[in-house]
């Protein structure tokens, strides 16, 4: 039965990502009817005499139902209220339960609203994210503040069929976004609940412990160091964060599988070699199991110390699961381990089925597992010289290193692709030169750093991680220079992902030759047909647009919605054109854009106002000769050309337009979104 056990994760992750993508969201009483099939097909499996075949199917076909019920569930236990999408200017109370990773606007807060103007008490969100303006000092969590700011609706997907940044924000429990419009100020409040209390007073420790990392590492490396410990982004500078992505490094920001495995394996290999040094323990105690403890508590340690985002849950239950099961005398790197982590992961959150980092990182995990257990493993050799053990070992470490890295590389590839819709080509190259000072110096360094800081005794430790963290960016800088460091690729239809996910999963769980099914369903996304691009894009407000000149995209205004056009032009494979590009084929100003005489592109005209005046004096020049008008606001349909208005946008979300031979095809995003607790 191992194999049922390794695909059971596999059936329940698959029954919560059919959840997920149902275009209308079903009654609460399928979840219990569910349930309840699940419990009988088990019942059946167990008590009635079946062959294999049926008793696997009848397994997984349960725990698919488990998985569907379970993210259903989950739905309505975390609802909340959520803003208005068009929230407009209100005054916010609430104390500052984090500081959030910068954004493209700035810094941003996480605050726990105690009132908003013109929200009612049942209609105001739980959590609150804040962008601040530039100049803004950042206050403490803990503290309680009042700001002017415009709040919405968390943001619905840049363009038809991406990221949906709202569903995040629905199960992270955050129901409006904004930005602030005046300066923060401090206020006084009432005593919060006490979770709320406690939440905040661990925040405002890691908090402080980054600002003193950073105070003394100094901002190019203590960001970054800062980041790594506690998941305080705000201090990492821009550059170094592109460099990092463009040579493949950026995992190294994010607290993830790596920092936990570290951080476990170095407390588990110190405490082991300490019982090993003092004879009086060595006899008398496991000292695995005692290492195996020390580990799990070094892991739980440091999640609470990272701010426990959903990255580092996933990684530290990964890393548990590994050390508890020493703790109960089974092996401790295994696929058995590995899918009872994954199960416990999905039971707990089933929405991260369809989060990019629950994906690349247990393709890569299973991968390197499914490596590890495959790895020959030589017979040791008695009386050999130690020059030759030590060529022999680093020959061994070498040749595992370019292979953990290359088969990671190949197992994440797929979602790197069609998520980020970039690869990084030296990537493997960056790694490998990486982990050696990630592992043995700079993640240790900052372990005892942190610990000792507190107490004044963290200069030492802190400066062995200045010079890893210095190495690690020279090596990011210098990848990053080389000419074609990345590489940009268009998504691959929607149903390759998933195809590549079980593709990779067979590969990795299945015994024998049959396993090489997998590997043309884990090579769909790299072989698949791109579609085509559309030939238009416009925001989920009308408020910017961008058409496409072979290769390029057109920025019809670059100073609005830059992130979403960005994220468009990547997953269509286009690059940004410059400024440039635009006043060649365009005639802008500052509330309108529309192409010029002689313009090969798609002829659009916009109004980025909302200006009745505005509106009513540009529209009906643009309708005399324009294809597609864009009007942000209400304005009369043109008689020979399509045009789309702030009603169509509210309706609708973002667009993609494509040019045929009856005309216009448009595909909204609200309409692959469907209705949704998180897409109204």
């Amino acid at each position: 039965m191992q194999s049922v056990s390794l695909w059971a994760p596999v059936a329940f992750g698959c029954g919560a990502a059919i959840y997920l993508s149902l275009p209308a969201e079903p009654l609460a009483l399928v979840a219990y009817v569910m349930l309840l099939s699940a419990g009988l097909l088990l019942l059946a499996a167990s008590r009635l005499s079946l062959g294999r075949p049926a008793v696997v199917v009848l397994v997984l076909a349960a725990f698919a139902l488990g998985g569907f019920a379970a993210a259903k569930l989950r739905t309505q236990a975390v609802r909340a209220p959520i803003a208005p999408a068009d929230g407009g200017v209100r005054l916010i109370e609430g104390f500052v339960v984090d500081v959030a990773s910068p954004g493209q606007g700035g810094p941003r807060l996480l605050v726990a609203p105690i009132r908003i103007s013109g929200l009612a008490p049942d209609a105001t969100p739980i959590r609150i994210r804040i962008t601040l303006r530039g100049d803004d000092l950042l206050p403490a969590p803990g503290s309680a503040i009042s700001v002017k700011g415009m709040i919405n609706a968390p943001p619905p997907p840049a363009s038809p069929g991406s990221y949906d940044f709202a569903r995040d924000a629905f199960f992270d429990g955050v129901g409006g976004v904004g930005f602030a419009l005046t300066d923060v100020r401090s206020i006084e409040a009432a005593p919060p609940p006490w979770r709320l209390a406690l939440e905040m007073k661990i925040n405002s420790a890691r908090w402080a412990l980054a600002k003193r990392i950073v105070g003394e590492m100094g901002v190019e490396s203590g960001g970054l160091a800062a980041a790594m410990i506690t998941g305080h982004e705000a201090f990492v500078p821009k550059e170094q964060v592109e460099d990092l992505r463009a040579s493949g490094l950026a995992h190294i920001i994010s607290i993830s599988g790596l920092h936990m495995a570290i951080v476990g394996g170095f407390a588990f290999a110190a405490v082991r070699l300490g019982i090993a040094a003092w004879p009086w323990a060595a006899l008398r105690v496991s000292s695995k199991k005692v290492a195996a403890a020390a580990g799990l508590l070094a892991v739980m340690l440091y999640l609470v110390i990272s701010g426990a985002p959903a990255p580092a849950e996933r990684a530290a239950i990964t890393a548990g699961a590994a050390f508890l099961a020493i703790l109960v005398d089974r092996r401790a790197i295994s696929l058995h381990t590995l899918a009872i982590a994954a199960l416990v992961i999905l039971a707990m959150q089933p929405e991260a089925v369809a989060a990019p980092g629950f994906q690349m990182s247990f393709a890569a995990t299973a991968a390197l597992v499914a490596l590890a257990e495959a790895w020959p493993r030589p017979a040791k050799e008695i009386n050999t010289p130690w020059p030759i053990r030590a060529a022999q070992a680093i020959g061994v470490w070498t040749a595992a290193s370019i292979g953990a890295s290359f088969v990671a590389g190949l197992a994440t590839g797929p979602f790197a692709m069609q998520h980020f819709n970039r690869v990084s080509t030296f990537g493997l190259v960056a790694n490998l030169l990486t982990a050696p000072i990630s592992s043995f110096l700079m993640m240790p360094a900052l372990a005892i750093g942190a610990v000792l800081a507190p107490l004044g005794l963290g200069g030492a430790p802190l400066a062995a991680a200045d010079l890893a963290i210095d190495t690690m960016n020279m090596i990011a800088s210098w990848v990053a220079a080389m000419p074609g460091s990345q590489r940009i690729f268009a998504s691959a239809p929607a149903w390759t992902l998933p195809a590549a996910f079980i593709g990779v999963l067979w590969l990795c769980l299945w015994k024998g030759p049959l396993r090489w099914l997998g590997l043309p369903l884990a090579l769909a996304v790299w072989l698949c047909p791109r579609p085509p691009a559309p030939d238009v894009w416009i925001s989920s407000d009308g408020a910017a647009a961008a058409v496409r000149r072979g290769d390029q995209a057109v920025l019809l205004r670059p100073d609005a919605k830059l992130f979403a056009a960005e994220l468009w032009a990547r997953r269509r494979g286009l690059t940004v054109g410059e400024e440039a590009a635009r006043e060649a084929g365009y005639d802008c100003d500052r509330w309108s854009c529309a192409p010029g005489q002689a313009s090969g592109d798609p002829r659009v005209a916009t109004i980025f106002t909302r200006r009745a005046l505005t509106i009513e004096k540009k529209q009906p020049l643009f309708c005399q000769w324009a294809e597609v008008v864009v009007v942000r606001g209400a304005a009369a349909p043109c008689p020979t050309a399509l045009t789309l208005t702030e009603a169509d946008f509210k309706r609708g979300g973002s667009a993609e337009l494509y040019r045929t031979v009856d005309g216009w095809r448009i595909v909204w995003a609200q309409d692959l979104r469907g209705q949704r607790p998180w897409s109204r």
